[in-house]
C-alpha cells in the first residue's frame, strides 16, 4: 500500500509541475498531494493480509472462550430474550463491549451439523453444540457470501480501532475485508453437500447488537467462523 502511495504521489508531483511550468499555477507540497491521495490509495484487502496471519488469526485461536460455556450463562425467557443488562455482564466476563455497545465475543466449540440452509448466497449450517441444551439456535455462516454489515471478527478480535481509519467507510471496508478472506480460507472449500450428520469443530466469534435495545433476542446467535473442520 506504501509503494502504491509513493508511485500515484510521484506521478500526481510530476504532472502538476509540468502543469506549473506551462502555465504558471503554483506547486501543491507533498503533504498536500498526500492528503488528496490518501483515501483512494487505502487498501483493505492489502491491510487484512498483513495481519491475517500475524495478528488476527493467532488473536482468535489464543482468546476464543467456550460457547457453551457463555451461552449458558445468558438468562433468557422462553422465547430466547434477554435483558441488555444481564448480557453486559457476561460480555465484560468473555468478550468485550464496543463503542456502540454491541457485545463481541471470540468463541470456540464442537458440535454435530443437524442442517444446512443454502438457498441464499448468505449460506448457514445448524449446530447441535457440545455441552449446550439451552434455547438459542447456534449458526454459522458458511459461504459464499457473510451479510455486508458482519463485523464481529473486526470488532471481537480488539486490536483493530475506529481511531487507525480515517472515517467509517474505511473502517468497514475492513470488516468487509476481513469477510472476503474467511470466505477465501476458510468456506471456499467446504462441501456444504455433505455437511449435515458431520461433527465439526470451529473458532471465531459472534456478536449482539444492544444499542437502544432494553430487551435482546437471542433466539439464534450467528458465529462467523475464522476455523472450521469436520472431524
Amino acid at each position: 500500500m506504501k509503494r502504491i502511495k509513493i508511485v500515484l504521489v510521484a506521478l500526481f508531483l510530476a504532472a502538476t509541475v509540468f502543469v506549473s511550468a506551462r502555465y504558471g499555477f503554483t506547486v501543491v507540497t507533498v503533504e498536500q498531494v498526500e492528503a488528496v491521495l490518501l483515501a483512494g490509495v487505502y487498501d483493505a484487502d492489502e491491510y487484512v493480509e498483513q495481519i491475517w496471519e500475524a495478528t488476527l488469526i493467532p488473536t482468535v485461536d489464543k482468546n476464543a472462550e467456550d460457547l457453551a460455556k457463555i451461552l449458558s450463562e445468558f438468562e433468557v425467557d422462553e422465547e430466547g430474550v434477554a435483558s441488555k443488562e444481564r448480557l453486559t455482564d457476561v460480555a465484560k466476563k468473555y468478550g468485550r463491549v464496543t463503542n456502540g455497545e454491541a457485545h463481541v465475543y471470540m468463541v470456540a466449540g464442537r458440535g454435530e451439523v443437524v442442517a444446512v440452509d443454502t438457498e441464499s448466497r448468505v449460506g448457514t449450517l445448524q449446530l447441535a453444540l457440545d455441552g449446550y441444551d439451552g434455547p438459542a439456535e447456534v449458526r454459522l455462516f458458511i459461504g459464499p457470501r457473510i451479510p455486508s454489515d458482519e463485523s464481529s471478527v473486526r470488532d471481537a478480535v480488539g486490536f483493530i480501532s475506529f481511531g487507525d481509519f480515517r472515517d467509517q467507510t474505511e473502517y468497514g471496508r475492513v470488516a468487509a475485508a476481513i469477510n472476503r478472506k474467511i470466505n477465501d480460507e476458510i468456506l471456499e472449500t467446504l462441501d456444504t453437500d455433505e455437511l449435515v450428520g458431520k461433527r465439526i469443530s470451529f473458532r471465531g466469534a459472534f456478536s449482539i447488537r444492544t444499542f437502544n435495545r432494553v430487551a435482546i433476542d437471542l433466539s439464534t446467535i450467528y458465529v462467523t467462523p475464522t476455523h472450521l473442520e469436520v472431524e
